[in-house]
């Protein structure tokens, strides 16, 4: 199955938590590669998911065909370098990933609304490809109302939240923190695949995985 991966905001883990699951599946059999349409300042999460994806064959260009000098939105990137956003080669890289390995997990930029052109979002985006959604949460004090949010709004796209994944960015928990598991599943009934604790290197594939 292919997913896309969202964040309730950036810097919220999400590369981070695309390698721990392109581990998982690979422990369980299924090849699966990473993918980041598009980045922004620098390439250095490109190049984390490229390791990560352990394929001898695979190259940068092909986990990230659209790059950004700029540390901004894409579509600010874009215009602080006067070309556009090429949605298209997006798209086409997915086709290409898509034809070679079983599962892609394509990992957006920023948070889910962020501007690529002046009339598409990465969730429109991401809406087009018609892809489950998994959302990462940076699990800390107002990440509850930032994930209801997103979901709600995947939710009326038509789209499908597969779930979400808490990611302790600090080493420091808070009471929200410990709270907000049940909120989230209280308040959107979806589940929370998984939880990743602070400095941990390995996550168990969720059992509601497609096998």
């Amino acid at each position: 199955m292919h997913c896309f991966v969202t964040g309730t905001d950036t810097d919220v883990g999400k590369t981070f938590v695309v390698g721990l699951l392109l581990e998982a599946l690979r422990r369980e059999g299924i090849q699966a590669v990473g993918y980041k349409p598009v980045a922004c300042g620098d390439r250095a999460d490109a190049v984390a998911i490229l390791r990560a994806c352990d394929e001898p064959d695979l190259t940068l260009e092909e986990v990230n065909p659209l790059f950004f000098k700029a540390p901004a939105a894409p579509y600010v990137a874009a215009l602080l370098e006067n070309r556009p956003t090429d949605v298209a080669l997006m798209k086409e890289g997915f086709a290409h990933l898509v034809q070679k390995f079983p599962c892609v997990l394509i990992e957006g930029a920023g948070g889910w609304e962020v501007p690529l052109t002046t009339e598409q979002t990465m969730a429109d985006f991401a809406q087009e490809l018609a892809l489950p959604v998994i959302v990462v949460v940076n699990n800390k004090l107002g990440a509850l109302n930032h994930t209801i949010l997103t979901v709600r709004n995947i939710r009326e796209r038509g789209m499908t939240c597969f779930g979400v994944i808490l990611n302790h960015v600090g080493d420091e928990r808070d009471s929200a923190s410990i709270s907000n598991r049940a909120m989230i599943e209280h308040f959107l009934g979806v589940p929370v695949i998984a939880e990743v604790m602070h400095g941990e290197t390995e996550m168990l594939l969720p059992h509601e995985w497609p096998r």
